[in-house]
């Protein structure tokens, strides 16, 4: 599969383990494929969020992913679901971090130096992968492009879809934008 990876994709997926390894995390996760999307420019997916107004909300996407980390990866609907069962998720991250510190819930590796080796992928990050693969065939493009990674974001539950949807970025208006509206499946 990677060998169809455009140079574009190649650097998202590079993209994303370096904001891995700066945050600490144990894994590259979707939303770390977000964020290197989020820094493209002069390419496919730089060209379709630019047109959904990135400018406007980029910052935003990442400081509701970081918040969405300390809540040890919940997102909005979950904390929300969890307070109609009279869980506060807010008060629970506030009493944890107040015991072992800020982010404590989130994961990450605390003494960066003793962890080493490659990052490897999460289930969700792996499947990221594969669905831009199946929207390329879908599409009958030969090649995968970080256009093809930034549809696949889109359509995976979880946070980084939520917080995009949130800001009007979905599989929909994506495909819109660098499709004209052509139909296509989300995979």
């Amino acid at each position: 599969m990677f060998e169809r990876f455009t140079k574009d994709a190649r650097d998202v997926v590079r993209g994303a383990v370096t904001h891995c390894e700066g945050s600490g995390a144990r894994v590259v996760g979707v939303e770390h494929l977000l964020l290197a999307l989020l820094e493209r420019e002069a390419s496919r997916g730089a060209f379709a969020l630019a047109a959904l107004g990135a400018d406007r909300w980029r910052e935003s996407v990442r400081e509701e992913l970081a918040a969405a980390r300390r809540r040890a990866g919940l997102s909005r609907a979950e904390a929300d679901a969890l307070a109609g069962l009279g869980i506060d998720v807010t008060e629970i991250v506030s009493r944890v971090e107040e015991a072992h510190g800020v982010g404590a819930l989130s994961g990450d590796v605390k003494d960066r130096e003793r962890w080493g080796g490659r990052r490897s992928f999460s289930r969700e990050a792996k499947g990221a992968l594969e669905r831009s693969l199946r929207i390329a065939l879908d599409r009958r493009e030969r090649h995968i492009g970080d256009e093809h990674i930034l549809l696949a974001v889109t359509v995976l539950p979880g946070v980084p879809a939520e917080v995009l949807a949130d800001h009007g970025v979905t599989f929909e208006t994506v495909t819109r934008v660098l499709y004209g509206g052509g139909e296509l499946r989300a995979g």
